[in-house]
């Protein structure tokens, strides 16, 4: 790799993309202090799940070229502009409820949810 090529900063928008709520923000900040995968919370969209498109959050060490950033509960989100256009508007919520409890995402642009929360129809 040519040493003068820089890694491109992703664009920043704002919380109106994805937003964290707070208890949210407390458990990404908690999981990424004993992860040691990456600085960065990434949030994508993939075909799957039982109702055809599903949600999938991981530790990132670095942005890749297109990545949007969103800084929400003191959280670092990258999003790719294909999943943007999945969740503009999603608020990412934690329960640490026994029964339901985890991540749950609240997207305005699904049409049907399954119950677990975890994948979506538009």
């Amino acid at each position: 790799m040519d040493a003068s090529v820089q890694p491109a900063e992703p664009r920043v928008a704002d919380e109106r993309l994805i937003q964290l709520t707070a208890p949210a923000g407390t458990k990404v900040r908690a999981l990424a202090a004993r992860e040691a995968d990456g600085r960065f919370l990434r949030v994508a969209i993939s075909g799957g799940g039982c109702n055809g498109l599903s949600y999938k959050l991981r530790f990132v060490g670095a942005s890749k070229a297109g990545d949007i950033l969103v800084r929400s509960q003191s959280v670092e989100v990258l999003v790719d502009p294909k999943s943007a256009l999945y969740l503009r508007g999603t608020v990412l919520d934690y329960s640490d409820k026994m029964i339901g409890g985890g991540f749950k995402f609240s997207n305005p642009n699904a049409k049907a949810s399954c119950s677990c929360g975890e994948s979506f129809s538009l």
